[in-house]
């Protein structure tokens, strides 16, 4: 049945789309496109949960143009910010915490490297991006989350419904109570980014990973620093493999910027098995280096963030259409992770679900399965990219970056990813923590304020705010779980794994007491992915919270 409207405000559009990122704005943009062409109107919104588009954007980013080329030809005369061309890159395994060795880049897949990509910052880029799509006329609604699925009768997704602004933390409302709006589409296109709330819940209701492995996540690190110019070569992108992960893998980058900043990151796989890692902590430790140390010294850190990365590949999409609309870009899990990118596949992404929809909404459709989406996608260039690095994320994680780094070379550069094995990684990140006491507790240094931080001096510069009289959005389905089984069993890992100190366990007279530092959270979405139980729900809080990135 279809849900009751009852005193709701309802605005009425052609296409929905939630996500103000890469992959709904280049749904929007290349929608209006077409309606132009065709002399035929459309009307279409963009719902972005941010204060403003980018404030939740993070990304390292080199970008690869080759979706922008094909969306707006004229990026460069329309004043795109993307001035810093790659000029060199660099990838070192690091042995321990003094020695590195330099890789040659032949002993490297020849996805990492990046002559013709640009390092940017894709908050800026989207805050272009929707310049460009309110010049077409697209409704941006920022500021506005998008909380719940509206069905239609059959069953079909009608469109979204808005969170509700005004009402406190033990559910009574506040006098400035406004209930959620409903935003109706002919079609709706979820482009949340990874690991969207919606998103999940329409993969679950309409089964839609049935046919697919199970996603995989790492989550990434992001911080942006101002150092001397002495320091700083404008386009050298570096990355490394090894240390400080001995007990997780992934691996960290360093991109040099303009205006003497870099940007430096840390990406850590979130099937790692020992409780007692922080990610976070591991971030910290990375600085300390000395191939990273050397640029960073005597630089001021300016900003910080996280995001879970969806790391899968093309064996863990699911299917991308159900009755109503479509699941596009990092929501669905497009990233390249051989080539640590994702927006240009989020945006081919968008691109084509916007030709497939522009087709239904011309031959008088609304609300069917736009099931030509999966022949489109399938013969289209970001299938044969994603394709032929299928394994790479799988090689990783059942050989470890060295040998799972081998092996994606001689795939990448001898057989271009056409080696006929399909690796299948069928475990999911949250079943492979192991107990606490079968794992080796890591004491992690002491942050020395240069070079390393601790999480709460690094979340006040995300100009992370949220309204803290409002219901928590981190929901437990059991709220003794955290104590009862978690604590004894993993040392309760969730004060770990989240890199910004949401949750804690503070010791009080009857007991020890699981916090949630709800106003902290950043919207990695880290802790909906890795708690052991899947026992934490992450959910929209009131629109405008979280962190507000500058140009991250």
């Amino acid at each position: 049945m279809a849900q009751e409207i009852v005193e709701r405000e309802v605005m009425e559009f052609d296409v929905v789309i939630v996500g103000g990122g890469p992959s709904g704005l280049s749904t929007a943009i290349r929608l209006k496109q077409l309606a132009q062409q065709n002399d035929t109107e459309l009307n279409i919104c963009v719902l972005e949960k941010g204060s403003e588009i980018g404030a939740h954007i993070l990304s390292g980013a080199v970008f690869e143009t080759r979706a922008l080329d094909e969306l707006l030809p004229d990026w460069k005369t329309l004043g795109a910010p993307l001035q810093t061309e790659v000029t060199e890159d660099q990838i070192y395994l690091l042995n321990n915490a003094e020695k590195a060795t330099k890789l040659p880049n032949f002993m490297t897949p020849k996805t990492m490297h990046n002559k013709g990509n640009y390092i940017v910052s894709i908050a800026n880029l989207c805050r272009w991006l929707a310049e460009q799509a309110e010049g077409l006329g697209v409704e941006i609604y920022p500021g506005f989350t998008a909380a719940e699925l509206y069905f239609n009768d059959d069953g079909s997704v009608g469109g979204v419904i808005t969170g509700e602004m005004g009402r406190k933390a033990d559910g009574e409302t506040k006098p400035d109570h406004i209930p959620g709006m409903l935003l109706t589409g002919k079609y709706t296109v979820f482009a949340e980014g990874c690991r969207g709330h919606l998103g999940k819940q329409l993969i679950k209701q309409f089964e839609l990973d049935k046919d697919s492995d199970p996603q995989h996540y790492a989550i990434g690190f992001k911080e942006i620093w101002d150092v001397p110019a002495e320091q700083h070569q404008e386009g050298l992108v570096v990355h490394t493999a090894g240390w400080p992960l001995s007990d997780a893998t992934g691996g960290s980058y360093l991109y040099h910027a303009q205006d003497n900043q870099v940007f430096i990151g840390l990406i850590v796989d979130l099937n790692y098995a020992n409780p007692h890692l922080s990610p976070f902590d591991e971030f910290q430790r990375l600085k300390h280096h000395p191939i990273i140390a050397k640029t960073l010294q005597n630089g001021s850190r300016v900003s910080y963030g996280a995001r879970a990365i969806a790391k899968g590949g093309i064996n863990s999409l699911p299917k991308m259409t159900f009755p109503g609309g479509l699941i596009v870009g990092c929501n669905a899990g497009t990233l390249n992770f051989s080539k640590i990118k994702g927006n240009h596949t989020a945006m081919k992404s968008g691109m084509i679900g916007a030709d497939v929809l522009f087709d239904c909404l011309n031959a008088g459709e609304s609300h069917s399965e736009p099931t030509q989406y999966k022949q489109a996608f399938e013969s289209s260039w970001i299938f044969a990219e994603l394709h032929g690095s299928r394994n790479f994320g799988a090689a990783i994680h059942k050989f470890g970056n060295f040998w799972g780094g081998a092996y994606n070379t001689l795939d990448q550069n001898f057989f271009g990813g056409k080696l006929p094995f399909d690796l299948r990684d069928t475990k999911t990140d949250h079943e492979c923590l192991k107990e606490a006491s079968a794992s080796v507790k890591i004491d992690y240094p002491k942050p020395d304020n240069k070079l390393s931080f601790d999480k709460l001096s690094s979340v006040f510069i995300s100009n992370t705010n949220h309204e803290e009289d409002q219901p928590i959005h981190l929901k437990l389905l059991d709220p003794n779980l955290p104590i009862s089984v978690n604590l004894g069993k993993f040392a309760e890992p969730a004060q770990r794994y989240c890199p910004a100190g949401v949750y804690e366990v503070v010791e009080e007279e009857e007991g020890p007491k699981f916090q949630i530092n709800a106003q902290n959270c950043i919207h990695c979405k880290t802790c909906d992915i890795k708690e052991p139980h899947q026992n934490i729900n992450w959910v929209t809080p009131e629109g405008g919270g979280g962190p507000n990135y500058p140009n991250m």
